[in-house]
């Protein structure tokens, strides 16, 4: 690993504006399941829950037809707000302090980028720590739905509260797309981290970059044949980053 961080190290210092695209590998270092792996989400077998296909709980269909369940499942598996940043996500943070890091462009809906004091972070699936009432549009913080006594949380105006999360079926939100791409489109370096790049539209995205910089840093084999010249590092990616850090003088 260690001349592959040498590269990437070199990488970053000629680059000018890099982008970040992660998904939920970035987050499991800090304690929560992906989804495909065979620790995932997708593969806990739960005797509540096991009779549902998983992509369907997380589904419009499931909190429109089977709000209880839905619920039931956000409550238990989506909870995400006494979870600590990791080496990944302070290494953001301070690469955005630098000026080099115009943008992240997040796949997971846990806050733990801006936990960790990004400010510039583009969440195309939403937030779990964001609640609204699905009638009136009123906001609710964080702790909603997670400590609501009710099975189907309910505004005063008597509409369902939800979480402000992109659910299968649904569209992506509109202000987070554009400020992705955009960001993606002016980045001259690239880096995919802890993601598959199985999930569409998001995995898309990464179309829109038009450098000649791309670094990839995932455990497991990605979904899309890497560009020419990609520097691919199959490692966790918080040890990537803090051994990087540590090159850089950076503390986390």
């Amino acid at each position: 690993m260690e001349d592959q961080i040498s590269v990437l190290q070199e990488m970053m210092e000629e680059a000018d504006r890099v982008v970040f695209f992660g998904g939920a590998g970035v987050s499991t270092e800090s304690g929560i399941p992906d989804f495909r792996s065979k620790d995932g989400l997708y593969n806990q077998h739960d005797v509540q829950f096991d009779r549902y296909q998983p992509e369907y709980l997380l589904s419009h269909s499931c909190l429109m037809k089977e709000p209880e369940v839905y619920f039931e499942f956000h409550r238990q598996k989506m909870d995400t707000r006494n979870i600590e940043p990791n080496q990944a996500h302070k290494y953001l943070a301070r690469l955005e302090e630098t000026g080099k890091l115009i943008g992240i462009v997040t796949q997971n809906i846990d806050g733990l980028h801006q936990k960790a004091g990004s400010k510039k972070v583009y969440e195309i699936h939403g937030s779990a720590l964001r609640n609204y009432c699905t009638k009136c549009k009123k906001k609710y913080d964080s702790n909603y739905i997670f400590d609501s006594k009710e099975k189907i949380p309910t505004c005063e105006c008597g509409g369902m509260i939800r979480p402000d999360i992109t659910l299968y079926e649904e569209g992506l939100p509109e202000d987070q797309v554009q400020g992705a791409l955009s960001a993606l489109s002016r980045a001259d370096m690239l880096i995919i981290g802890g993601t598959s790049l199985t999930v569409y539209p998001a995995a898309s995205f990464i179309n829109y970059f038009r450098g000649d910089k791309i670094v990839v840093i995932n455990e497991s084999e990605i979904g899309v044949k890497p560009a020419e010249h990609t520097l691919i590092v199959k490692k966790k990616i918080g040890e990537v980053f803090a051994e990087l850090a540590r090159r850089q003088g950076m503390e986390l």
